[in-house]
């Protein structure tokens, strides 16, 4: 472009999902900033010109997230979801907040720290051989949001099972809420039959420190406590 204007690119903080969602850096981001310059010059479209604006009654059928951890102690989060509604949902959708805290601590390059290191997240993992390196959290469900993943069309009648492998890394009380959507442009949007939202929320307590755990020598399942207790002291 001729002259001497610049132009600035910014991602605002507008959720296509939920409240919160936030923009995706890397490859996937900056094509998405480069589809919006095109837009601006004339051409292309807007990302949110296929997603119609509707409704879909949807509902959580079943949630799990365990209320008690431990540092380092991997676990899982589950959450099923119901198309209850008469009409194919475009883009079944869940963003997620509080696995990730905002740190005081100054001087950050980013302020962002994890609460839980996702180890997997939702939606199937690429078979090998794969050409390029993974750099990012295996699952094919993830989108240009950090905090938010989506499993594509969900059928009247349909469920799908959407599942984090995390790993608790700071310890201390924790409130982490997620909501579902049925698009990633806002248009299509989730409520379930009484017109409510389709979200919820887990109330954790994560220990300081790993549970103590031993391998059962008679049936090899791992169980609490110590492989061989203290013997009493001699007199």
């Amino acid at each position: 472009m001729r002259g001497r204007r610049r132009v600035f690119l910014g991602a605002s903080g507008r959720a296509g999902v939920a409240p919160g969602a936030r923009v995706r850096h890397g490859g996937l981001a900056a094509g998405a900033l480069v589809a919006l310059l095109l837009a601006g010059c004339g051409s292309g479209t807007r990302q949110d010109a296929a997603e119609k604006s509707a409704t879909y009654q949807m509902k959580v059928l079943a949630a799990s997230f365990p209320a008690r951890q431990s540092i380092a102690r991997p676990t899982r989060m589950s959450l099923l979801v119901r198309n209850t509604g008469s009409s194919t949902v475009p883009n079944v959708a869940i963003t997620v907040d509080s696995f990730n805290y905002a740190s005081d601590y100054p001087a950050l390059a980013a302020n962002k720290r994890p609460v839980w290191a996702i180890e997997q997240g939702p939606g199937p993992i690429a078979k090998p051989p794969v050409e390029t390196q993974e750099v990012s959290t295996p699952g094919g469900a993830q989108t240009a949001y950090v905090n938010t993943w989506a499993l594509g069309p969900l059928p009247a009648g349909g469920t799908r099972l959407f599942t984090w492998k995390v790993i608790p890394v700071k310890p201390g009380a924790h409130t982490v809420t997620y909501t579902v959507a049925a698009g990633l442009a806002g248009k299509a949007r989730a409520q379930l039959a009484s017109g409510g939202p389709v979200a919820g929320r887990f109330n954790v307590e994560i220990a300081g420190a790993p549970a103590v755990t031993h391998v059962d020598p008679i049936t090899g399942k791992v169980v609490n406590g110590t492989a061989y207790p203290e013997s009493p002291a001699i007199p």
